[in-house]
């Protein structure tokens, strides 16, 4: 067995062990953990941050955001298929959130330079940030290892976390959320 081989058996080993490590955690342990960690609270504020962007600020702040609803979405990876499908879906459908004063914000491990290319190739019209170390994704219940797992949260106005999603299928999410917000802002 070449070094190169061993290498890549380990990394399969250790990622096997992480994911049935906190598979065992999500099953085994509060509802509010999750495959990535510690959810946060619904109902409660959600976990601040400032990160890095390719839009035309060097930052975005949740902080700055109040007043609108935000649609914080964490994924895996730039330029990989299930991340490209709901990047689309979000902008297809970003009139539609616009109209109902809602931010879409995509974060993952890649960085700025990354997103940059990605929103240039797909024609993205929202911000993406970088979370390079992973602190806003574990913040949020959405990091295993060396990646952002793709999990969704809203929040509103006064930036209270009023819903998650942790099981997402690209292909219909972007709807999903859409209805959700609908909901939350009728009863709001």
């Amino acid at each position: 067995m070449n070094l190169s081989h061993f290498k890549q058996k380990f990394q399969q080993i250790l990622i096997l062990a992480i994911v049935v490590s906190l598979v065992w955690l999500s099953l085994f342990t509060a509802p509010v953990y999750a495959l990535g960690g510690k959810l946060p609270e619904l109902n409660q504020p959600a976990p601040t941050f400032i990160l890095p962007t390719n839009t035309g600020s060097k930052t975005i702040s949740l902080a700055n955001l109040k007043g609108k609803w935000v649609v914080v979405y964490f994924y895996p990876k730039d330029f990989t298929s299930g991340c490209t499908l709901e990047a689309r879906r979000f902008q297809a459908d970003l009139p539609k959130f616009l109209a109902i004063n809602t931010q879409i914000l995509g974060i993952s491990a890649d960085s700025v330079d990354s997103h940059a290319e990605f929103c240039e190739s797909e024609g993205l019209k929202f911000p993406l940030l970088a979370d390079e170390d992973g602190a806003v994704s574990k913040a949020y219940g959405s990091w295993v290892g060396f990646l952002s797992m793709r999990h969704t949260f809203i929040i509103d106005p006064e930036g209270i976390l009023r819903e998650r999603f942790t099981k997402v299928s690209p292909s219909i999410h972007s709807q999903q959320i859409l209805t959700k917000l609908r909901e939350l802002q009728e009863s709001a």
